[in-house]
């Protein structure tokens, strides 16, 4: 059954950032009852009061304030590994990409001082390595469609306790602050304990600042 508090969960639910400041505190509860308020009619059909909505808020963020804090996830300030002069390739998926990976991945074994990275989607694959790197990629992906190259890249790898994989909102807790300062994220690539964001070289600075500020609090 549709209800007033069932209708405003599902609105600030859907709204992470609107979430996120319904469970510090720091929004006015009457202002946003007025602004979900039409929102709100249309769902039920029938007018509501504002107080329903704003005892309906006020029971959400109590609810909000119970959950798990991701922040007791990381007990320590994890590891955070930076790195610059990246590039990345996105190329259109085809059946000779496997022996093409093979081959470059047999080239770069000997070096391990360079990074290097392929994500293979449904329809296309990335490559994102340093830079040193560009000239064997170039070479031996010649013959495959190249959909997109980004140069001028940094990555910023940080290190996962081994409870993130059974805690939710861990990685909404670390891509958050980033958003909120408008830091574009322009690849995640993540292992069971790792994860590892790309960056433009002009963020990554800002970036490293934010996240150790952030597990260090």
């Amino acid at each position: 059954m549709m209800t007033i508090p069932v209708v405003v969960g599902t609105i600030i639910k859907k709204t992470p950032f609107l979430e996120e400041s319904l469970n510090k505190g720091i929004i006015n509860l009457s202002a946003l009852a007025r602004i979900i308020k039409p929102e709100i009619e249309k769902e039920l059909y029938k007018k509501v009061k504002n107080g329903a909505i704003i005892m309906a808020l006020k029971r959400l963020s109590n609810q909000l304030s119970n959950k798990i804090d991701i922040g007791r996830v990381f007990k320590n300030s994890p590891d955070i590994i930076v790195r610059s002069n990246l590039i990345e390739y996105t190329l259109a998926n085809s059946y000779s990409l496997i022996s093409k990976h093979q081959q470059f991945l047999k080239n770069i074994t000997t070096k391990k001082e360079y990074f290097s990275t392929i994500t293979e989607g449904v329809f296309e694959t990335t490559i994102i390595a340093s830079m040193e790197l560009k000239n064997t990629i170039e070479k031996i992906y010649q013959d495959e469609k190249i959909i997109f190259r980004f140069n001028n890249l940094s990555s910023v790898t940080i290190r996962l306790p081994e409870e993130n994989i059974s805690t939710p909102g861990v990685y909404y807790f670390i891509l958050k602050p980033l958003a909120w300062e408008g830091i574009n994220i322009i690849e995640v690539v993540s292992t069971s304990h790792e994860i590892t964001l790309i960056l433009e070289d002009k963020n990554v600075d800002r970036a490293f600042t934010i996240l150790k500020n952030l597990f260090n609090k």
